[in-house]
């Protein structure tokens, strides 16, 4: 179980890791060890040298707010290491602004290499970023940020289908986990980011327009991101069966959902003959 104790060796770590540079400090003389010293830190976030050492030895404990906001902003904390530190300081975690939608250049890479798997990117609370040109093949709706019709969850609930689009159809059972799972996922967003209007608005709009949205919404599950399966009705294709990952980038606070068919099946042999359409045209 974490506790207040293993506050200060994260801290220490954190500290470590961060170049003087990195904060706008001058680098001079030899630095026996890498990253910021004690005393840097400690000017840096408005406490006392000795409050300090006292927290990274833990005989000081429940640092205030104020306090782990600056070691945030000073250590380049990123959302998931932020949330880390109020939870080692055993103190609740502020909002966080609004839901970003920005795709790291790593992450990006990793994105650009998969072109031979129908490809999306979500936000947390399941607005599409961008899809690949197989996504687009196969569900045959562009990618418009602006539309609250380009959210997946408004799309599965409240969205009416779009002409020349393919149509989704799952079982029952595979519809009600599915639901289940992204309503779920929807709370762990909007609890996240309790000041993004956009979240707000998209919840409200769905409880009015879906009552069973309104309905699970109000169970307060916490499940899991995990597979799903669903069939895709593909306007010329037809039928074409589908398993479906998600991968969650923790640090971006974003959903990568890939769709896979099973080898040597009839949903295999349509995929690549949208992959051929999408080299064809590329060429």
């Amino acid at each position: 179980m974490t506790t207040h104790t293993e506050l200060g060796p994260a801290l220490r770590a954190w500290r470590e890791r961060i170049g003087p540079a990195t904060v706008g400090l001058p680098v001079a003389g030899n630095r026996r060890v890498p990253g910021l010293r004690r005393e840097e830190l400690a000017v840096l976030a408005g406490i006392s040298v000795d409050y300090l050492v006292q927290l990274e030895q833990g005989r000081a404990k429940n640092p205030s707010p104020q306090v782990l906001a600056a070691f945030a902003q000073t250590l380049r904390l990123n959302a998931v290491e932020r949330e880390l530190l109020y939870r080692l300081a055993g103190a609740v975690v502020p909002p966080s602004g609004t839901v970003p939608r920005e795709v790291p250049p790593g992450v990006q890479r990793m994105i650009d290499r998969m072109s031979d798997t129908p490809l999306a990117v979500f936000t947390a609370s399941w607005d599409i970023v961008q899809s690949n040109p197989l996504w687009a093949e196969l569900f045959g709706s562009p990618v418009d940020a602006d539309a609250r019709s380009s959210n997946l969850i408004w799309g599965h609930f409240a969205a009416p289908p779009v002409p020349g689009a393919s149509r989704i159809e799952r079982g029952a059972a595979h519809a009600d986990a599915f639901e289940r799972m992204m309503v779920s996922d929807l709370r762990r967003a909007a609890d996240r980011y309790p000041d993004d209007r956009a979240v707000t608005e998209l919840i409200n709009g769905l409880r009015e327009s879906n009552r069973r949205f309104a309905d699970l919404w109000t169970r307060y599950e916490t499940l899991p991101i995990g597979r799903s399966h669903k069939t895709v009705v593909h306007p010329e294709l037809g039928e074409i069966v589908l398993d479906c990952d998600i991968m969650t980038i923790e640090r971006a606070d974003l959903h990568i959902v890939l769709n896979w068919a099973a080898p040597d099946t009839g949903a295999a042999e349509k995929l690549a003959l949208l992959r051929d359409r999408v080299a064809t045209a590329a060429h």
